[in-house]
């Protein structure tokens, strides 16, 4: 999703980080009743306070699961969370939260405090001050609508939060020390001090390949190409995500993993160099980026590594 000035979104997370089975819940109660988080029932149904509710509603909406809209599931969020039918409804596979976190760090519109940490902010070192700062410039700078200082420092401090994996200790409170699912990928780690973060781009021998072929593609088809330099796929462009920043990958990495990606589902994609560019080319224009979602799944079932 292309960032637009004009369409964002902060603060609409009510402070909470996505949490372990909020999207699960949320989803299936959505499912049993449309409309479901307009009804005076939604904080007995699910547990939690009112403001609880909203955050796993937005979440849910910012996740590209549910149509905010319509107030009913996406394609994707069947896909993924139908109780019967569904690749990994409980969230028990890796590879469904690396899928999670590509959605919400490409989602310009509905996440923009992560699109833009992942695919804007680039120093591999800082701390938390210099991450509110730089979001406050961006904004300044990018953002037509005004957003108050508060409601971006709150924003900054959630990506923090959410993406490092906490180190409890006795004074923190228990759900507090309950660390978001995404802190699992290890994008954002502490460095010498609390106060000193980390994301620095890594191997990620972690990644799976569907995963990351689901996101080039779909990028791809976003922008209408049927071609793509690398470079365009390691570093964010034209105000469109980039897989290589948002999984943090190197450029190494990035490369390798393409290759394999032309193996993994073959006659789909290649890597072809045309006046000294290396560009990825997809060769099979009815591809569906969910093709890839769905051979890491199967493969899964049946035990293959991917």
């Amino acid at each position: 999703m292309k960032f637009n000035k004009n369409r964002v979104a902060f603060g609409r997370h009510e402070s909470f980080a996505l949490r372990y089975g909020w999207l699960t819940k949320g989803y299936n109660a959505l499912v049993f009743e449309p409309n479901f988080f307009k009804s005076e029932d939604a904080t007995t149904v699910l547990g939690v306070g009112k403001n609880m509710v909203n955050a796993i509603k937005y979440w849910l909406t910012a996740s590209q699961l549910i149509n905010d809209n319509k107030q009913e599931p996406t394609t994707l969020g069947k896909l993924i969370f139908d109780k019967e039918k569904g690749y990994d409804p409980y969230l028990e596979d890796e590879a469904t939260i690396w899928l999670i976190h590509w959605l919400l760090a490409s989602n310009a519109e509905n996440s923009t405090a992560i699109f833009w940490f992942f695919n804007k902010f680039h120093k591999a070192g800082f701390t938390g001050l210099e991450v509110q700062t730089a979001l406050k410039d961006f904004v300044k700078d990018q953002v037509e609508t005004k957003v108050s200082a508060t409601t971006l420092k709150n924003d900054a401090q959630l990506v923090l939060r959410m993406y490092t994996p906490s180190k409890a200790n006795a004074k923190t409170p228990v759900e507090e020390a309950l660390d978001s699912p995404l802190s699992l990928l290890r994008l954002i780690g502490t460095g010498s001090s609390s106060k000193h973060y980390l994301s620095k781009p890594e191997e990620r021998e972690h990644l799976p390949l569907g995963v990351l072929g689901f996101a080039v593609t779909k990028l791809m088809k976003d922008k209408g190409v049927s071609s793509l330099p690398i470079e365009d796929l390691m570093y964010a462009k034209d105000d469109f995500a980039a897989p290589g920043a948002i999984f943090r990958l190197t450029e190494n990495a990035l490369v390798t993993k393409l290759e394999q990606l032309v193996n993994y589902l073959p006659g789909k994609l290649t890597i072809r160099e045309t006046a000294g560019i290396h560009q990825l080319y997809i060769l099979d224009d009815k591809i569906k980026p969910v093709n890839y979602l769905s051979k890491h799944y199967k493969d899964s079932i049946k035990g293959v590594a991917a």
